[in-house]
């Protein structure tokens, strides 16, 4: 019970108690706790004249990183008795130092400070306000506000660096890059030999060719290594988003999604990202560490679409990404989702799956019983059995057991691909 209600019922008690009885102490006694309220009430701020500004030391950082928060608070009206200030935290946003709150007095034109630093995982927060309560020396009344105090922090999945992904779409760029492109040119690897010209560099000759046939020197051919435009296609439909005690398949998915950019990036492609799912959310394609940039920010705030529309793989657009272009799915996969797999490999993009088993993540949380075993067995065949499908229609697939390292994964699938003859090169 609040001391202003508390006190209201006593002086209630006791005038009821006076008037019943017409004794004059009642009344008496009735004075001090009057004036007490009155001295209360003159002391009262009739406002909240006080302005919250926001200071963060960072708008971005990665997640494991932390943040300095920096609140401060101007009265521009009379002298403020008693404040208490609570910042209000969104979301899943940890202080790791400081505290959020104080309570303190504020004179006239003075200021006070709240600092604190933040952690928190990846995600998107906005800081809309802060609670402020005044009240008057005695604590008897307050009045209470919510002041304006805009600020944005974005926490983006930090990308684990993969090895160089051995990508083969059907066209690549004009530039040099880790891509052999089945033309003649500068490079490292051999690619052929031919007559001699004029005008050819003295260090292409071949002397053993030459050595054979002195009349007739030949040149060796290098062949050309480019890079190429390649899209990430992050599925994000709720229907392939699975939690397990508070676990998300998805955070595995955009931390995949990160490590592919940041290598791409790193090889030199142009790279772009779109998240599936909730709409047509896209990086447009770009180079280098800005770009690496733009697709973590897209990634910080990546969560499951409840679109219907985008609920099937039905209305991807593929008219976003160049022509015989590279895409790379990272999806758990869902039945019907290979009918467009294929429709893209026929349009002639060159089709990756990056895989989080969904049915290892499942079985990592589920209790031991008699029929589990059996289950899984059954739920693992079917999923065998898509993968198949696509690797039989020529698309590459992996499947990736998230509790192991994405980068072996990748290399060790990459090897079998290679020997199935599914990567074929870019023409």
């Amino acid at each position: 019970m609040s001391r202003s209600l508390l006190l209201g019922l006593l002086i209630f008690v006791l005038l009821i108690i006076g008037l019943a009885l017409l004794d004059g102490r009642f009344f008496l006694l009735l004075m001090p706790l009057l004036i007490y309220v009155g001295v209360a009430l003159w002391g009262m701020p009739d406002t909240i004249p006080v302005r919250a500004y926001r200071d963060l030391q960072t708008i971005a950082l990665q997640e494991g990183d932390s943040a300095a928060m920096t609140l401060k608070l101007v009265n521009n009206g009379s002298a403020i008795p008693v404040m208490e200030v609570h910042d209000l935290l969104p979301g899943r946003l940890r202080v790791a130092e400081g505290i959020t709150g104080l309570v303190t007095t504020l004179s006239s034109g003075s200021a006070v400070e709240v600092a604190y630093t933040l952690e928190a995982p990846r995600g998107a927060y906005e800081f809309q306000s802060v609670s402020v309560m005044v009240s008057e020396t005695l604590g008897l009344f307050h009045r209470s506000a919510r002041l304006p105090a805009y600020a944005r922090l974005i926490v983006m999945p930090r990308a684990r660096r993969l090895r160089p992904l051995p990508i083969r779409p059907r066209r690549t760029l004009g530039f040099a890059g880790p891509i052999p492109s089945r033309q003649s040119g500068v490079g490292v690897d051999f690619y052929g030999v031919r007559e001699y010209q004029p005008g050819d560099p003295l260090r292409r000759v071949n002397w053993r060719a030459m050595a054979r046939r002195p009349d007739h020197p030949h040149t060796t051919e290098f062949e050309q290594e480019r890079i190429a435009d390649v899209g990430l296609i992050l599925d994000v439909r709720r229907q392939s988003v699975l939690e397990m005690q508070g676990t998300s398949l998805l955070e595995h998915g955009v931390h995949a999604t990160a490590a592919l950019a940041e290598s791409l990036l790193h090889d030199g492609h142009r790279v772009g990202l779109l998240l599936y799912g909730r709409g047509i959310e896209w990086v447009f394609p770009g180079y280098g560490r800005l770009q690496n940039e733009r697709i973590l920010r897209a990634l910080a705030g990546a969560g499951p679409g409840d679109s219907q529309v985008f609920a099937s793989l039905d209305f991807f657009p593929a008219r976003l990404f160049p022509p015989r272009s590279q895409l790379i799915f990272i999806s758990p996969l869902m039945d019907g989702d290979y009918q467009m797999l294929f429709r893209l490999r026929v349009q002639g993009y060159a089709v990756f799956v990056v895989s989080p088993d969904p049915v290892s993540f499942e079985v990592a949380y589920l209790r031991s019983s008699p029929l589990l075993p059996l289950a899984i067995r059954l739920v693992q065949l079917e999923r065998r059995l898509l993968l198949q499908q696509l690797r039989q229609g020529g698309i590459c697939c992996v499947n990736w057991q998230v509790h192991q390292s994405l980068d072996d994964s990748l290399h060790t699938a990459m090897k079998s691909i290679w020997h199935a003859g599914l990567l074929s090169g870019s023409k």
